[in-house]
């Protein structure tokens, strides 16, 4: 079951990542990071941030938004706020 909620989550987040940046998804992987690509500059990250927002029913402060850079990181920021 564990696994189901993994894969739940990656898919969520991948279709979020790809409708905020506006990239085709073969461009989001696992390891993607803000930088990675010309669209995830500071307003992709606030675009990101506004879907993880209204998606997710989390509230994001300014500290968090400067830790989930990542992929990797915003899957364990979900993970660990219980939103798998």
């Amino acid at each position: 079951m564990g696994t189901n909620q993994s894969t739940g989550i990656d898919e969520r987040l991948q279709a979020l990542l790809i409708e905020a940046l506006q990239v085709p998804p073969e461009l989001v992987t696992p390891d993607l990071q803000f930088g990675d690509l010309p669209q995830w500059d500071s307003m992709g990250h606030m675009e990101v941030m506004i879907l993880l927002e209204s998606t997710f029913g989390v509230e994001i402060n300014t500290d968090t938004i400067a830790d989930l850079t990542s992929s990797s990181t915003i899957r364990e920021y979900l993970k660990e706020n219980g939103h798998v």
